[in-house]
């Protein structure tokens, strides 16, 4: 499984991206979950619009479609089999404590893990929210979003990544950014617990092309 890991939007590497998505079957899912947890449907709405121009832009020939992990709850192999259709997904920001809720409920994380652990034909993009959920840990992302949101029911935080990554991506690392300040707390306590992390600044972009 290849990766593409923004901390904001798109970020600076879009030739990279376009050929990554050169080798695809031209088919993307949108996942953006990590917007459950808002109630302001009008700018969750702007914000899904603004990431699928985005898309779009980089190839006309791509065919995106969204997926709610929601439709997919406790039916894991029929998400399997919808998200085998894709030669790529893009997972969005917003809240990495919803998002990986969601990708339990629905299987999506075992999922992913068997696509990286079998290193499988597929492109895994997203930003925030979408790249804080494939380290080891939810810790120290705790401090930029909240633990509490629980827009699919009282369920236990889940507070393991998928270990896709061997150390936690901070996003919004000292930029222009809201959550710019809390990324430094973010830093401040993966370092007192010696826990592994890359930070990425907005614009910035982590390739894996395995």
């Amino acid at each position: 499984m290849r990766l593409y890991l923004s901390s904001f939007k798109i970020g600076a590497a879009t030739e990279e991206l376009k050929a990554l998505l050169a080798r695809t079957n031209k088919k993307l899912a949108y996942i953006s979950n990590a917007l459950d947890w808002s109630r302001d449907f009008a700018r969750r709405q702007k914000g899904e619009q603004s990431d699928l121009k985005q898309l779009e832009a980089l190839d006309a020939r791509l065919g995106i479609e969204s997926i709610d992990l929601r439709e997919y709850f406790n039916k894991q192999d029929k998400l399997k089999a919808r998200i085998s259709e894709f030669g790529a997904m893009w997972v969005c920001g917003g809240n990495a404590f919803v998002l990986r809720q969601a990708m339990k409920l629905s299987g999506l994380d075992g999922i992913l893990r068997e696509f990286s652990a079998k290193h499988a034909n597929v492109l895994y993009g997203g930003y925030s929210a979408g790249v804080c959920i494939l380290g080891p840990t939810l810790r120290g992302v705790h401090l930029m979003d909240h633990p509490t949101e629980k827009p699919y029911g009282d369920y236990d935080t889940v507070w393991d990544g998928l270990g896709i990554l061997s150390y936690v991506v901070v996003p919004h690392f000292e930029s222009d950014h809201p959550d710019s300040d809390a990324a430094g707390k973010a830093v401040a306590y993966l370092r007192e617990h010696d826990i592994p992390f890359r930070t990425l600044r907005d614009g910035e972009v982590i390739v894996i092309d395995d």
